[in-house]
C-alpha cells in the first residue's frame, strides 16, 4: 500500500478477493470505521469510544481470519 488517496478504501474493498473475507457487514462496517477515522483527523474531532472499541473488535477479527486464510491458501507465509 502507498499514502495515495483511497489506498484504505480499496485495501477494505478488497478483502473478499484478496483474503477470502466474505462480503458480509463486515466489509461495510470496516469502510464506516475507516470513513469516520478519516472524518476526524480533518476535524480534529474525537473518534468516539464505542467507535474506537467497535473498530479494536473488528480488527481482531481481521487478524484471526486472515491468519486462518493463510494458514489454509499460503501457509509458507507464515
Amino acid at each position: 500500500m502507498t499514502s495515495k488517496p483511497g489506498h484504505h478504501q480499496t485495501a477494505i474493498q478488497t478483502l473478499p478477493t484478496s483474503v477470502g473475507l466474505p462480503p458480509t457487514t463486515t466489509v461495510i462496517v470496516l469502510d464506516a470505521l475507516r470513513k469516520q477515522r478519516n472524518l476526524s483527523d480533518y476535524s480534529d474531532d474525537l473518534v468516539p469510544d464505542a467507535a474506537a472499541a467497535e473498530c479494536q473488535a473488528r480488527a481482531s477479527d481481521l487478524l484471526a481470519h486472515v491468519r486462518a486464510w493463510l494458514a489454509s491458501n499460503r501457509p509458507d507465509l507464515l
